[in-house]
């Protein structure tokens, strides 16, 4: 049987879950939504494409879900609470086993943090998902990217470079035959590509005690770089102090480990930092999520005429050192428009 547009989204979208501040949703041109006093909206989207972002013949549970947790991710960020989205699906074909399975993964991740769809738009064209997520924040209580001062120490959540391994394992599955250990391993890091998981307890725990936020997306050294070019700082990266993923280790030489957790992106983990008097605030959360410390916020040159949010400044803003010396500038993280 054949699927329509309307179909597709009465079968499919329509009608999940549902919040009382949602005043009119899907149905009609527009949504309708009631911000909760005192608070302030907060707005992001992203849009994910096959064969750019996941490769083909990735299961549509896993892009559904994916395509809302790098969204979320945004809103961690940013200390927000989400609440809202809306979704623009572009598919060559209406198949309903991969928009069972996409819808399956999108709502198993929107039920998790209360979000509601509230409308979008269905077309016939290449593999292109794209969400715009909403939420809210207290007056006072936003992150930002801006905040780092010198002498501010800098952390990451979780272990970056694990996502980036899990794709190369994706596009090169391991050769021959492999441990239990070995397969546990590339499992392991197939999931954390596949599978991100939005740190946005912890981002609202982060309110009043990072200086500035973001979410690690296009690479840790990339996205360091983003954060000292907005705050007009520099910063220097202890190598050796990076998490240690025994998954990567096991698979990977100590080259190749390093090259992912510099340069390796789609982790979504949270990059962070804090002054030194707010640090006892950090250890007292007793977050579920290990958050390392990996280095310190420098002197700097600002923002003004590096480049489009410090993308190509990233060697002169940030200094990687292993064993005490300084490491020759590595590659960069993604660019979509780089060269």
């Amino acid at each position: 049987m054949s699927l329509g547009e309307f179909d597709i989204i009465a079968r499919y979208f329509a009608g999940h879950g549902s919040r009382r501040d949602v005043l009119l949703g899907i149905g009609d041109d527009a949504a309708v939504l009631e911000v909760p006093a005192g608070r302030r909206l907060v707005v992001a989207m992203d849009t994910v494409a096959a064969g750019v972002h996941y490769p083909a013949g990735t299961a549509a549970a896993d892009i559904g879900y994916r395509s809302l947790a790098v969204n979320l991710s945004d809103l961690a960020a940013m200390g927000a609470v989400p609440s809202w989205m809306t979704l623009s699906l572009s598919l060559p074909a209406a198949r309903a086993d991969w928009l069972e399975g996409f819808a399956g993964g999108l709502f198993q991740l929107a039920d998790r943090h209360a979000v509601a769809l509230i409308g979008g738009d269905t077309i016939r064209g290449p593999e292109v998902v794209t969400v715009q997520i909403a939420g809210w924040v207290e007056a006072d209580g936003w992150m930002t990217r801006s905040g780092a001062r010198p002498g501010d120490l800098v952390y990451v959540s979780g272990v970056p470079g694990e996502a980036a391994a899990g794709l190369a394992v994706i596009q090169s599955p391991l050769p021959g035959p492999t441990s239990k250990s070995g397969q546990a391993a590339a499992e392991h890091l197939r999931q954390r590509f596949l599978r991100p998981e939005p740190r946005v307890p912890l981002g609202r725990a982060l309110r009043g005690i990072a200086s500035a936020a973001m979410d690690v997306s296009d690479g840790l050294l990339t996205d360091l770089g983003k954060l000292c070019a907005a705050s007009g700082c520099g910063a220097t990266l202890d190598t050796d102090a990076l998490p240690e993923s025994a998954a990567m280790r096991s698979l990977f030489d100590a080259a190749a480990v390093l090259d992912f957790a510099l340069a390796g992106g789609d982790d979504y983990e949270l990059l962070f930092t804090v002054p030194a008097e707010r640090v006892s605030l950090l250890a007292a959360l007793g977050s579920e999520v290990p958050c390392t410390c990996i280095g310190v916020v420098t002197e700097g040159q600002g923002a003004e005429g590096q480049g489009a949010e410090g993308q190509g400044a990233e060697g002169q803003r940030v200094i990687c050192l292993c064993a005490g010396q300084v490491l020759p500038l590595r590659r960069q993280g993604h660019d979509h428009f780089g060269s």
